[in-house]
């Protein structure tokens, strides 16, 4: 029986985990051409007001369904299927008037929002457009949950995907149709955001459609009647916030941040003199750097969400080192994976501009924006790690520094260096946060080292690739330039510098024993494969440590 459940549970982390990766690649991809279609300036409108919306939604919605799925399965494995109608039931009406709240926040306040944001005449119907979507996805979250309380996690992988499919379709359908009409770059933002909203509608839809079939599995149990099981409904609602806490605050890191820039950037330019249409184009060039940073901050999203209730777990058997040592795994593989690509993102920043963008337009805004993808994986991280010890409010304390630090930043900076500075505001204030954060953990730990070994040596493996990847950058560019159209030729300086650099980091990981023998055995498959082949080759070590 325990085994079957591990199983299930494995099961059911990978069908997530799948949609996962999916979403959060077609969610950064999406971007590249849709400002193809609308440009900077269409750019802009979309970055103003998503960071809003998203901030909004993560309040509504994010860790609702972990927590109402962790209230699900305590009282279906019991048998306590009044306990599971009631959870739904309260659930579903305190998020729905949650996220009404929150709509007639947007659409009634959008003129002044838009006003704040520093253009009421562009921005007030994209945030009334995408005001509709909080409308529905309350709903989606209690749904979710309520599967995934039942260990079904299908429903909520498909829905995940179908939204995203839909939201993207519908962002890059209307947004082509509005500027084909010559209708500009306003409606074609408004019709890209409206994808929130098609995109919820139909992931309801395949929700339902699960619903349906599951009432028809489970008949007996929602037809049964009476009292057990049921508790005090202020108690549930207690149960359900406090449980998703957590897990709100670490999905508030990247919008919060994107939120200061939205109400920040644009108006501190038009503050210095700026003419409004040249500070909307700056910052769409600005806004240029996002997708990049949803991608390199991918793994550590998944590392934190892993890593809270791994944690919790050998926490609550008093396993003190193996809470230690799950903590330091993960942000030896943090650093190991977001520090080489913010590094190499920042080396090839202008042919990367070019082959995504178009032009070189803010390649070295981009440049020093590549290093938020580092720092705010570590922020995420340790926050992960914290809310794993039990720490749950102080992550949202850090947050809330850095966000100030990140306002002052671009209060002072953006007048010296305009959208280069609001750059460096946040990842100065992203590296902040993550210090905060890190210096608890070495306290709680007792750590005598800044650094562990792995760390300065995975450090020394990305200094060779950065060189590589530079020599290859120049290389190529001097070879194709004079023979291939400029973005062609951008492109293959930008993918053949990956491949490159890919193969030099990983070679120098194993070289200098950032990635040991010992630790390639600890999982089966990379012994018997890997193993043999990096030994051929002469990469590995023979270190154990």
């Amino acid at each position: 029986m325990i085994e079957e459940s591990r199983r299930s549970f494995i099961r059911g982390a990978v069908i997530l985990g799948g949609a996962a990766l999916f979403t959060k690649i077609l969610s950064a991809v999406y971007k590249v051409p849709y400002q193809n279609i609308t440009g900077d300036e269409g750019m802009y409108v979309y970055q103003q007001v998503y960071p809003l919306y998203s901030v909004l939604l993560l309040l509504a919605t994010a860790g609702f369904p972990a927590a109402i799925s962790k209230m699900v399965s305590e009282k279906w494995s019991s048998g306590q299927f009044e306990g599971v109608r009631q959870i739904f039931r309260i659930s579903a009406i305190s998020l729905f008037f949650l996220g009404l709240v929150f709509f007639l926040l947007l659409f009634f306040g959008a003129g002044q929002l838009a006003e704040w944001m520093g253009n009421r005449e562009l921005l007030t119907l994209p945030i009334q457009t995408v005001s509709f979507a909080l409308l529905v996805v309350p709903f989606l979250a209690v749904m979710r949950g309520f599967f995934q309380g039942q260990q079904n996690m299908v429903p909520t992988a498909a829905s995940q995907m179908v939204e995203q499919v839909i939201r993207v379709a519908t962002i890059l359908i209307l947004a082509w149709y509005f500027m084909d009409a010559g209708l500009g770059f306003v409606s074609a933002g408004a019709g890209a955001v409206f994808g929130a909203t098609t995109g919820a509608i139909g992931a309801l839809f395949v929700l339902l459609y699960y619903w349906r079939k599951n009432q028809l599995i489970h008949r007996n149990q929602f037809n049964a009647t009476g009292t057990t099981g049921l508790e005090p409904p202020q108690k549930v609602m207690e149960t359900v916030f406090r449980l998703s806490l957590p897990i709100c605050i670490g999905s508030l890191i990247l919008p919060l941040f994107s939120l200061v820039d939205s109400f920040t950037v644009a108006n501190f330019l038009v503050d210095l003199g700026w003419e409004m249409e040249r500070a909307i184009r700056l910052k769409g060039v600005f806004d240029r750097g996002q997708p990049l940073i949803q991608v390199a901050t991918f793994f550590a999203t998944a590392i934190a969400l892993s890593i809270v209730p791994a944690i919790s777990e050998a926490r609550a058997k008093r396993q003190e080192k193996e809470v230690e040592d799950q903590s330091r795994l993960a942000l030896q593989l943090t650093w190991g994976l977001g520090l080489p690509a913010s590094v190499g993102l920042a080396v090839i920043a202008e042919p990367t501009n070019v082959m995504l963008f178009e032009d070189a337009n803010g390649s070295d805004t981009l440049a020093i924006l590549s290093f938020t993808g580092v720092f705010s994986s570590l922020a995420m991280v340790t926050a992960g790690i914290l809310q794993g010890l039990g720490k749950v409010y102080l992550p949202a304390i850090y947050l809330l520094i850095g966000v100030v630090l990140k306002t002052g930043l671009n209060a002072l900076l953006i007048p010296v260096w305009d959208i280069r500075g609001a750059a460096a505001a946040t990842v100065v204030a992203f590296a902040f946060t993550a210090l905060l954060q890190f210096i608890k953990l070495r306290q709680l730990f007792r750590w005598k080292t800044w650094f562990h070994r792995k760390m300065l040596l995975s450090s020394w493996a990305v200094v060779w690739m950065g060189f590589a990847v530079y020599g290859v950058s120049y290389g190529v560019q001097r070879l194709m330039l004079p023979v291939l159209e400029f973005r062609l030729a951008m492109m293959i300086t930008a993918l053949s510098s990956v491949l490159v650099g890919m193969i030099v980091y990983l070679w120098a990981l194993f070289r200098f024993g950032a990635w040991s023998r010992a630790d390639l055995e600890k999982v089966p498959k990379l012994q018997r494969k890997l193993v043999p082949l990096l030994d051929k080759w002469g990469w590995l070590p023979d270190s154990r440590e």
